[in-house]
């Protein structure tokens, strides 16, 4: 009891270098807001950094959500290990991201939306406010899509459609779970995140029939380059799949999720206990995205051992499909193929375990998101229950129609509009946390650093050319 700061010694309403103390309206997340109690700077490493983590797991999930399944699945099927070194870029720029998100709550004690509000004029308020909801049902969609495909294969008498409907079900989930506080959302999200990490490794290291060749993924991994193995020629193919890995990765809505769970922490506010929170928030970050990482690089080996170098494949059912062919709805083939592909019946049962993990993980995420983004923007505040319905319902209906309409090969198209559309949003929401983490007038002596200010720059606009490419790309495509 003795090392926990009493709220005497605890500043409780700093907000940073230029807004003054006290301010304690609107708050993200409110009943979750300095819930969770952490130890005085001072105390050992192991104590303070388990009170701290948490909330980089819960923004990881976002990059390891169907989106990322379906070009890490494309990526590894048509050029096995060669892009696994996008894969590790994207993490590597994401792991930087989001840290100086951390740092924009963790010394400001706003979250990247109220900060929009606060520091840029009145008239952007609205603008980034229904744009930023735009990408939330976008990624929302996509987690539809990815429950709904594991209810279809783990259920094989659910149709597709029917699966998406049950999928709005997942409000109740939400609604038991926050009810329970921070630390049991993050708890069960600790659960689905090992269950993901459990799957892969099982049928990586596990089942006798897959091999993977660690030296050759690692010399991908350093060796970047566009060169298709199978010709020695550049591609162009594998520059379109490598800009979707990264526009797949990289989540708008995280940035915003971020800076508002870190507050969930009831640190001290003095310098030393901030320099110490920003520290192990860091760590926490490397941590959960790293594991991230691991997840998205398995599901590429996978794809790299079960397709690639095959001219077709032959499904549980006894279908043979041609891989010469393009548009491939890989998510669903992947599960069909691994069972008679690897010979072992629970390979498939435990791909689509790992996929409904992931798309169940990302639906309690996305939802304190959008609370986030509502509250941050607009100082709206709306039972946490209602905000889910309305989200999950405008992410169903196109989801209902499209596979209504064009049955269930749709869903490789659906994925591919909810990517455009994060990448439309993001740079919104990139280029505005790195102009407030590199002012010292907002930040004081916890600006950015040289090697953030280069990094962080640098992947911005990396990600941003990346984005209009592939933007113009897919509606070039779309028009022939």
């Amino acid at each position: 009891m003795n090392d926990m700061p009493s709220e005497s010694s605890r500043e409780l309403d700093y907000a940073g270098p230029d807004v003054p103390s006290g301010d304690t309206s609107h708050r993200s997340l409110e009943g979750m807001h300095g819930s969770v109690a952490v130890p005085v700077h001072s105390a050992g490493f192991w104590r303070q950094y388990r009170a701290f983590a948490g909330p980089a797991l819960l923004v990881s999930v976002g990059y390891m959500d169907p989106g990322n399944w379906a070009t890490d699945l494309a990526g590894g099927a048509q050029y096995k290990y060669n892009l696994m070194w996008v894969v590790a870029l994207s993490s590597f720029m994401a792991i930087f991201l989001q840290v100086c998100s951390a740092r924009l709550g963790i010394v400001t004690g706003k979250d990247l939306a109220q900060a929009c509000r606060d520091y840029y004029p009145a008239w952007t308020r609205i603008p980034n406010w229904l744009g930023t909801e735009l990408a939330i049902m976008a990624w929302d969609l996509a987690e539809v899509l990815g429950c709904a495909v594991a209810m279809h294969l783990l259920l094989r008498h659910v149709p597709l459609f029917w699966a998406v409907i049950i999928t709005a079900a997942d409000v109740l989930l939400l609604l038991s779970l926050q009810s329970r506080g921070m630390r049991v959302i993050e708890a069960f999200i600790l659960v689905l995140v090992v269950t993901i990490g459990t799957c892969y490794f099982i049928e990586l290291f596990v089942l006798p029939t897959i091999k993977p060749s660690f030296g050759q993924i690692g010399g991908a991994i350093v060796r970047p380059g566009f060169t298709n193995p199978r010709t020695d020629l550049f591609d162009i193919g594998m520059v379109y799949v490598a800009i979707g890995i990264v526009g797949a990765t990289v989540m708008p809505h995280n940035l915003y999720l971020h800076s508002a769970l870190v507050q969930t922490r009831a640190f001290q506010k003095d310098d030393a206990s901030v320099k110490r929170a920003i520290q192990l928030n860091t760590v926490d970050s490397v941590v959960a995205l790293s594991i991230a990482f691991l997840v998205n690089a398995s599901i590429m080996v996978l794809a790299a051992i079960t397709f690639y170098g095959r001219d077709h494949v032959m499904t549980s059912t006894g279908k043979v499909v041609d891989l010469a062919q393009e548009g491939h709805d890989w998510i669903q083939l992947a599960y069909l193929t691994l069972e008679p592909l690897l010979g072992v019946a629970s390979a498939s049962v435990l791909f689509a375990v790992a996929l409904l993990a992931s798309g169940l993980s990302s639906t309690v995420t996305g939802t304190l998101a959008g609370q986030v983004v509502m509250e941050g923007f607009m100082h709206w505040r709306i039972r946490p229950w209602l905000r889910r319905a309305v989200t999950r319902l405008l992410a169903i209906i196109p989801a209902v129609v499209v596979i209504g309409l064009r049955g269930d090969n749709a869903v490789n198209d659906l994925l591919t509009l909810s990517q455009v559309v994060l990448g439309l949003q993001l740079p919104l929401a990139m280029i505005p946390l790195l102009h407030f983490t590199s002012s010292k007038r907002r930040m004081g002596r916890f600006a950015n650093g040289k090697v953030l200010l280069a990094v962080g720059w640098t992947s911005c606009a990396l990600i941003t050319a990346l984005d209009v490419y592939l933007l113009a790309g897919m509606i070039f495509n779309s028009s022939h």
